[in-house]
């Protein structure tokens, strides 16, 4: 397995798992499918505005998970921080996906000058929660029945990481 930047040609594998997450899990808080015109829109919209999307593959190149970062929000006093977002494909959770994915997504957002990693993960899904523990992450804010799916309310748990700072040459500073 390799990590790497996505490409056009990926976001109808990115959308086949995207998709079978809203299926599966309380992960994405949307009821419905999206479509690959949906996904490479978003795609656009993140190399647009220079935010990674990585993709984990197969030596034979198939797509088992991808990550990206985003604003955490739109307000420009919040441009140090990012949000984080990994999805893995079915059959494929539990082997370090997940962790090569996030490797890559945090040595990127320290890259871009960004302080502040943010996770948000349903308050459910404790196999999220303690695998950002593992990496770091503190848990800062728990917002019970913020959100909704398949009509019922879902918790939002936030954690957070701050990020080491970089040198212009991509070593670590203090």
């Amino acid at each position: 397995m390799i990590v790497r930047d996505a490409v056009a040609a990926d976001v109808a594998a990115i959308t086949a798992i995207y998709n079978d997450v809203i299926d599966t899990s309380d992960a994405i808080w949307i009821d419905e499918h999206v479509t690959v015109d949906d996904r490479l829109a978003w795609f656009a919209d993140q190399v647009d505005s220079g935010l990674p999307v990585v993709v984990a593959v197969t030596e034979a190149d198939e797509v088992i998970g991808y990550g990206s970062l985003a604003p955490f929000r739109s307000k420009a006093g919040y441009w140090p921080t990012v949000e984080n977002t990994i999805h893995i494909a079915a059959g494929n959770r539990g082997r370090g996906v997940g962790q090569a994915i996030l490797d890559t997504l945090i040595a990127r957002a320290a890259s871009l000058g960004k302080r502040v990693m943010v996770a948000g993960s349903d308050g459910g899904n404790l196999g999220s929660i303690r695998f950002h523990q593992r990496n770091g992450f503190v848990e800062v804010a728990r917002m019970p029945g913020i959100g909704r799916k398949q009509g019922r309310p879902v918790d939002l748990v936030l954690l957070q990481l701050d990020l080491p700072e970089t040198t212009s040459n991509g070593e670590k500073s203090r």
